[in-house]
């Protein structure tokens, strides 16, 4: 074994396995830059933010037209089967400017959305920001506590199920994480709902069906109320999510576990435990750690139908009372805003990974 190929092991931290990252090919030039310093990471990360500005205008104009080949009349829509005459259904069309050719809509909605101005609802009668703005931390409460919760499970498992690597608990948990990853989310909520709330499961009434909170409560017994109706939300975005970060973190890991370092930590007389926790699992965070950034953003876009399952207020169910209409200007602005997380948890996930690997720069 050369001395370039076996790191120093000490105790301030984790032994570092020089080379290509975990997924390259020998020879293979690495996707961000290893020479120039602050100067080559600049490029890089200047690359990377034109390609996500690039892309989320490219959301923009698509979302205008992709929805406008829904099939139905928002105005009609919106009159509820009145009787409306064709001089009030005109006015409506004035009033949000279906008038207009496609062109000048077009026109109009791209310049107002590229100073966040993304118009006003039709059904609410309430600027689109502000109806967004009202569902978001419904979102993030929903979304963030699932996105914790999956990421110390996967992690965790992941790291256990590599280090006992063909064992019955590794294929176990391996064939669950699968199963789960393949049931679809609203189908899996419409089960626990099934069981644990309705009358027909073997703990009915456990949890409430849908909604955030009941709306009787104050203070802390309102944290407590929202956090009962947060369960079922939260357990099935869990079960589907968790499954990702667990195969890659078990992947990465059986990569570290060959590295000539890990030999060396225990020929210096380390534990098989210390070996793993100091040495192999740090190494193996990094493209974990990079996935968790890309599965916030897609937890976030991901929630909708898990929000109109539970009937939770946050920007899912907001999405489909939208969509149901449609309701133009705020199906429009949901779309954007579910992608632009989706490219910007990407975009931050290229941007950090330099910073996160001391391999890169040098």
């Amino acid at each position: 074994m050369s001395a370039e190929s076996t790191p120093v092991l000490d105790d301030e931290g984790p032994a570092r396995r020089p080379g290509p990252r975990s997924g390259d090919a020998p020879g293979t030039p690495s996707r961000t830059p290893r020479s120039g310093g602050a100067a080559a990471y600049a490029r890089y990360a200047a690359g990377r933010l034109a390609g996500a500005a690039v892309s989320l205008l490219a959301v923009l104009v698509t979302g205008f037209f992709l929805f406008r080949l829904i099939p139905g009349d928002p105005v009609k829509q919106m009159t509820g089967g009145r009787q409306v005459s064709a001089d009030q259904i005109a006015a409506m069309r004035r009033e949000f400017g279906l008038d207009l050719p496609l062109w000048q809509q077009f026109t109009q909605y791209c310049g107002k959305a590229l100073t966040g101005d993304f118009g006003t609802s039709y059904q609410f009668r309430a600027p689109v920001v502000d109806k967004i703005a009202e569902a978001l931390p419904a979102t993030l409460l929903l979304t963030g506590t699932a996105f914790v919760l999956y990421s110390v499970l996967g992690i965790w498992l992941g790291a256990r199920s590599a280090w006992r690597n063909g064992s019955a608990g590794d294929r176990a948990g391996t064939a669950l994480a699968l199963t789960l990853y393949s049931v679809p989310s609203f189908w899996l909520g419409l089960l626990l709902i099934t069981t644990l709330s309705v009358g027909v499961g073997p703990v009915p009434g456990l949890f409430p069906t849908g909604g955030m909170e009941t709306g009787s409560t104050s203070g802390f017994a309102r944290v407590l109320d929202i956090a009962h109706h947060l369960v079922l939300p939260v357990v099935t975005l869990v079960a589907v999510e968790y499954a990702r970060t667990l195969l890659v973190m078990r992947s990465s890991l059986l990569d570290e576990m060959g590295g000539d370092y890990l030999t060396t930590a225990r020929a210096k007389g380390l534990r098989d435990d210390a070996v793993r926790r100091r040495h192999a699992v740090p190494n193996a965070m990094l493209p974990t750690v990079t996935l968790l950034f890309v599965n916030l953003g897609t937890t976030v876009a991901g929630a909708i139908l898990v929000e109109t399952v539970f009937s939770w207020p946050g920007l899912g169910g907001l999405f489909y009372q939208a969509l149901s209409v449609p309701d133009l200007p705020l199906v429009q602005a949901l779309f954007f805003v579910f992608a632009a997380a989706v490219i910007l948890m990407n975009t931050l996930a290229d941007v950090i990974y330099p910073l996160l690997d001391p391999r890169v720069g040098r």
